[in-house]
């Protein structure tokens, strides 16, 4: 049960779909969410700022302006969580997607217990804002830049968010299955051996500029712990 003092979540949907929006923000209050819908691209920004939610689910097609540049226009000021509805299931628009900001998609038609299922695992993930608790390791969400020392790393956005979920929590011990939990919600293309050739990737992208020394450990048996650049 939910404490008087806990204060719930802020759900903004922005979708052009009256019955759809209404029936994502029924699920999403039903869940233990406030949820308000907007219903045109071009008044989000706006909106955000007067009134910042917690996490935007926002549709990819909309009147005023697209979704794409819904996202890309919010993050040169918020590092709020976004999770793209998109009828278009090529592995381009998830990548572009993923590059303009979003954190993760849902693709239609989708289960309306499904969009509650994914906010609430993205509501549970680490936040990085702009220094991330290393003291040598700067991670921009706004950007999705991360560097170390002042030297920019060369990182795809899947990295980003690797390195981004085990800086968040240095000395804490991550499973393959925890970190694919914060790597992609539905688990789509990606196995316990790809979390470990991404870890791989990471740590000689970070070797480069930390020659000698092991950022990120494993644990045999048990997965990865970051200890700090």
């Amino acid at each position: 049960m939910t404490s008087g003092s806990e204060r719930m979540p802020r759900i903004l949907v922005v979708e052009d779909e009256p019955r759809l929006a209404a029936l994502v923000r029924d699920y999403l209050v039903a869940g233990g969410m406030q949820a308000d819908i907007v219903d045109r691209g071009d008044e989000v920004e706006a909106r955000v700022r007067a009134q910042p939610p917690d996490l935007i689910v926002l549709d990819l097609m909309l009147p005023g302006l697209d979704g794409l540049s819904v996202c890309r226009a919010l993050r040169r000021f918020s590092d709020v969580p976004i999770l793209m509805l998109t009828a278009r299931v090529e592995e381009v628009d998830r990548l572009i997607g993923l590059e303009a900001g979003a954190d993760d998609y849902v693709c239609k038609p989708f289960s309306p217990r499904e969009v509650v299922a994914r906010v609430k695992v993205i509501l549970r993930r680490p936040r990085v804002a702009v220094a991330a608790a290393a003291s040598g390791l700067h991670m921009d969400r706004t950007a999705m830049t991360a560097s170390v020392n002042g030297v920019l790393l060369d990182l795809t956005p899947l990295e980003w968010r690797l390195l981004a979920v085990l800086a968040a929590s240095p000395g804490r011990v991550f499973s393959r299955d925890q970190l694919l939990d914060h790597l992609h919600d539905d688990q789509r293309a990606i196995s316990d051996r790809a979390v470990d050739s991404h870890v791989k990737n990471l740590r000689r992208k970070l070797e480069r500029v930390l020659p000698g020394e092991e950022p990120i450990r494993s644990i045999y048996g048990v997965g990865y712990r970051f200890d700090g650049a």
